[in-house]
């Protein structure tokens, strides 16, 4: 964006007064000289670069003109020079872009870039910022092109939020390197899903026993596990930086909507780390609850958490399969049954959601499935034998066939949320398979498995759908983390006889929160983001 320079009179209107007294001439001169040094300096601190709003979503759309918005905008620079600190008052700044015409720009936060290219300063102004080394003396020129304009949110008079202990006045709140690194090309490009795990000491987003919304299965650190080195990684696509999931920008986006997961056990582990991230954003923690009141959510049926002051909320489905669990009449009496033609009833719950997430893989590698004897039904056939991959594809497209004619794709974004990599060492999960005593990630790509024959098939399943739909390929990235499971921290043990014979029934399946779940949701972020669509425009 061109924007216009203020000229000398109009940036310092204090020039264009006369000087009426004896010294006159001499202190004109000095004045004069002072102005242009000064605003040499000027010209190397703010260039304001495609003002829009990161993570807020107004309702009211600003009346101000440029001109007066960067006139306001110069003010920074100004108060921020003199070591009070840069206080940004809240100026609506919507005819700046595109994006404040539609009135998604609502004064809460500005983007400033500088005119370099050297990729050192950005850290550089973060660090002095995060360590509080900030005076106030310099210009707050966060930057550089190469990386993306840098997001400096919520200056405001009285907010010690995020403040450095030396700082001198109130001054630079929450800067982060967020939404604007979606808008790089090599991250439009870049496959997020391939990349490697790196060691983060910063997460995780939610304090371990913080969150009263897990369930006790996944509680590892309630339930005893010593170690917390598994919530201290963070993913690293290969190629490109993603940025860290902000709560608060995601809730304004999802303002007045609702987001729904659907499927197994492991898409209610997702749910219920993306309920604590969130709900971790929130000062008033009673605004945020279930709204029947329930605490456990093992249940097959239907949950969903609230999020009062934004008007949305975030919910469960339980449907392990996506098609329908039935029951066949046959001449030897009644037998269970997998409809593979027909969806499960519960699609009425969700079918009109803003936002879908599905899953389903985990109940297929079950021994019924597995063998698909007598268990899977079209129409009123029972197939005496059918390969689970076979079963699964039919299962898939019966999904798409019914998304693609009830889901409407002008309101409603699709995901499907790939399988989660197990990891039990000698034998399976009822066979006294194990993942205990992990503490470490694999980092040998060698001992991965190859990619799942059930996402393949996947895959072309939804390149067939009208719909679009947005793929979590999430496999290799769970495939590093053996250490990451309940293993024996599964529940509480009452004594340690009891703990001891734990060994034998562990949990390598599901995932601790915090843990790998939080990474798929803030991958789900960058996926919302990526995709550009109505409120996750940036």
């Amino acid at each position: 964006m061109n924007l216009k320079r203020l000229s000398l009179g109009e940036q310092f209107p204090w020039l264009r007064r006369k000087v009426l007294s004896g010294f006159g001439l001499g202190v004109g001169i000095s004045l004069i000289v002072f102005a242009v040094l000064y605003l040499g300096q000027f010209q190397k601190g703010l260039m304001f670069q495609g003002f829009q709003s990161v993570g807020v979503n107004s309702s009211s759309s600003g009346n101000g003109n440029s001109s007066s918005a960067i006139s306001e905008l110069s003010k920074v620079n100004l108060e921020g020079s003199d070591g009070k600190g840069a206080v940004l008052k809240t100026t609506q700044l919507s005819n700046l872009t595109q994006q404040g015409k539609n009135g998604s720009f609502n004064g809460d936060e500005v983007r400033f870039q500088q005119k370099t290219n050297d990729p050192n300063n950005i850290t550089s102004d973060l660090k002095k910022v995060e360590n509080g080394s900030f005076s106030g003396k310099e210009d707050v020129t966060i930057e550089n092109t190469t990386s993306g304009v840098v997001s400096l949110k919520n200056f405001s008079d009285g907010d010690n939020k995020g403040r450095g202990n030396n700082t001198k006045g109130n001054v630079i709140v929450n800067v982060t390197s967020q939404v604007e690194k979606i808008k790089s090309d090599s991250l439009e490009k870049c496959n997020i899903f391939d990349g490697k795990w790196v060691r983060d000491d910063s997460k995780p987003y939610y304090p371990p026993g913080s969150c009263p919304h897990i369930d006790r299965d996944f509680d590892c650190h309630l339930n005893g596990r010593p170690d917390n080195g598994y919530v201290k990684w963070k993913w690293q696509p290969n190629g490109c930086e993603i940025p860290s999931l902000n709560a608060t920008d995601f809730l304004e986006r999802l303002r007045g909507k609702n987001l729904v997961f659907v499927g197994d056990s492991l898409n209610r582990n997702m749910w219920e780390s993306l309920v604590c991230i969130l709900r971790q954003s929130i000062k008033n923690k009673k605004k945020v609850y279930e709204i029947s009141g329930k605490r456990e959510f093992k249940k097959k049926g239907f949950y969903a958490f609230r999020f009062e002051d934004y008007n949305c909320s975030v919910d469960f489905v339980s449907s392990p399969f996506l098609v329908r669990q039935s029951s066949f009449n046959g001449k030897n009496g009644s037998f269970e049954t997998l409809r593979l033609d027909l969806m499960d009833q519960t699609t009425k719950m969700y079918y009109d959601a803003d936002i879908l997430i599905f899953n389903t893989g985990h109940w297929w590698t079950h021994e019924k499935t597995s063998k698909g004897e007598d268990y899977y039904q079209e129409g009123n056939y029972v197939h005496p034998r059918l390969k689970v991959l076979e079963a699964y594809t039919r299962a898939l497209r019966t999904w798409g066939k019914w998304v693609d004619k009830n889901v409407d794709s002008n309101r409603t974004q699709v995901f499907f949320r790939g399988y989660s990599v197990t990891h039990f060492r000698g034998g399976p999960w009822n066979s006294g398979g194990q993942c205990h005593k992990e503490t470490e990630p694999i980092f040998n790509n060698t001992y991965l498995a190859k990619y799942n024959k059930k996402m393949r098939a996947l895959e072309y399943v939804i390149q067939d759908m009208k719909t679009p739909v947005t793929y979590l390929n999430i496999s290799r990235l769970t495939d590093y983390r053996k250490d990451g499971h309940p293993s024996i921290y599964r529940m509480e043990y009452k004594s340690v006889e009891e703990q001891i014979a734990a060994v034998h029934s562990q949990d390598c399946s599901h995932w601790c929160l915090p843990g790998v779940p939080d990474t798929w949701n803030e991958l789900l972020y960058v996926s919302l983001l990526k995709t550009n669509i109505g409120s996750w425009r940036y």
